[in-house]
Order: C-alpha cells, then sequence, then structure tokens
C-alpha cells in the first residue's frame, strides 16, 4: 500500500448557530492548537472557517473580531438550519483551490467546544503515520451538568485509544479521503457518524485516538432534537 503524502495544510471548520457565549472561548483555543502546530511542524499552514448558520445573535461579530484580529480566521454565513448542511459548506469553502487532497487535512470542532492546545499537532502526526480520519473524545462540561450527571457520563464512556465514539466535535479527515466519501450529509443529526461509515465503507484507514479529548457544552436544551444534549438530558 502507497504511504498518503505528508499534511501541508490544516483546515479547521467549525459551524456555530447562536453561540455567541461560546464561540469565542472556541477561537481561542482553535488559535493556540494553530500556533502549536505551526511551531512543532512549519510546512504545516493552518485556518480556521467558522460557519455562521443563520445567526441571530452575536456570533457574527464575535468570529468577525477573531478574523480580523488573526488572518488564518475566515468566516462564512450560511442560512441552513442543519448542522450537516452547515459542515459540508464550511468544508466546500475550506477545501477551495487545494491542488492536492491528500496533503490536506479537515479538522472539525463546534462552536460550544474547546479543544486542546496540540490537537492539530496530534491529528498531523496520525496522519503521516498513515491516518485518513481521526476520532477524537469529547465530554461535557462537569460545571454545566453537575457531578452526578458528569459521573453517570464517565461511567459510560471509554476515552483511551480504540473507543467506539464518533463526535463531529472532535474528528479529522484527510481531505481525498472526505471528498471520496462524499463529505458530509445535509442531516440535522449524525451527519458525523454517517460520514464514518462511509469513510470505512471507502476502506479508509479510521484511528480512534484517546489523545485527542475535547471539551463541550453540557447544556440540556440542544440545538437538534436527538443529538448530544438530548443524550445528556436523558442520563
Amino acid at each position: 500500500m502507497t504511504s498518503p503524502p505528508p499534511i501541508a495544510r490544516v483546515a479547521a471548520v467549525v459551524p456555530a448557530r447562536n453561540e455567541d457565549g461560546l464561540l469565542g472561548a472556541c477561537l481561542d483555543h482553535l488559535r493556540a492548537a494553530m500556533d502549536v502546530l505551526e511551531r512543532s511542524s512549519p510546512r504545516c499552514s493552518a485556518g480556521v472557517t467558522v460557519v455562521l448558520d443563520g445567526c441571530t445573535d452575536g456570533s457574527a461579530a464575535i468570529a468577525a473580531e477573531a478574523a480580523a484580529r488573526d488572518s488564518r480566521i475566515g468566516v462564512l454565513a450560511v442560512d441552513h438550519g442543519c448542522v450537516g448542511a452547515a459542515r459540508a459548506a464550511g468544508a466546500a469553502a475550506a477545501l477551495r483551490g487545494a491542488a492536492d487532497p491528500g496533503t490536506v487535512w479537515m479538522a472539525c470542532t463546534d462552536a460550544d467546544t474547546r479543544v486542546p492546545s496540540h490537537w492539530l499537532r496530534t491529528m498531523v502526526a496520525l496522519a503521516d503515520a498513515g491516518a485518513d480520519a481521526v476520532l477524537g473524545t469529547v465530554e461535557p462540561d462537569a460545571d454545566d451538568v453537575g457531578a452526578p450527571r458528569h459521573a453517570s457520563w464517565r461511567a459510560r464512556h471509554v476515552l483511551a485509544d480504540g473507543h467506539g465514539h464518533i463526535h463531529g466535535a472532535n474528528l479529522g479527515v484527510r481531505a481525498s479521503a472526505y471528498l471520496a466519501a462524499g463529505g458530509f450529509a445535509p442531516l440535522p443529526v449524525h451527519e458525523d457518524v454517517r460520514l464514518v461509515e462511509e469513510l470505512r465503507a471507502c476502506g479508509a484507514r479510521v484511528v480512534a485516538s484517546g489523545r485527542l479529548h475535547a471539551v463541550t457544552s453540557g447544556r440540556l436544551d440542544g440545538r437538534a432534537p436527538g443529538g448530544f444534549s438530548d443524550y445528556l438530558l436523558n442520563l
């Protein structure tokens, strides 16, 4: 089997729908992750596309201010009202003009999520070792859900290498594999699960890593019925 080409560019995609309370922290953590990647791998450039999906709050102003301070951050406004369609739009914008999709890594997270500073560096290392896609883990913010519900969540989740979880808030994929799998479907929920199913059907090498651990909002009034918030509510 031919080894994949090394990653030369990382494109992070962040869908946001009325997330002005959390988007700023998300982008701060992504900036730190881009800094770590670029210091450790000077050959890699990095950028973030914030996809504002029908926002009616202050999210647009927060994204614009972040973009004004950091040229690596771009903003795309859509009105899909659907996380799968928003992710797909962000991916299309981030990958536009890519001469060799095999050298581009797309990193997906959510506007209510805080990724670790080594997030992109670790994804690129796994990609350069042969991964076509990487699945990280996501933990609800304990301050949001309270100790009993957080303990119940912890008891049900394996956070080590080889875990079985799929979260659009902590997922990376080589652009060539993403395109071969058909990209994100325009689904209101579980678009991440569908993509990974298609990746595996295409023969992509999918790696589940316990090193990539993010913290996400533990709110119980979610944006999409049947999503992460409903799961937390039913614990």
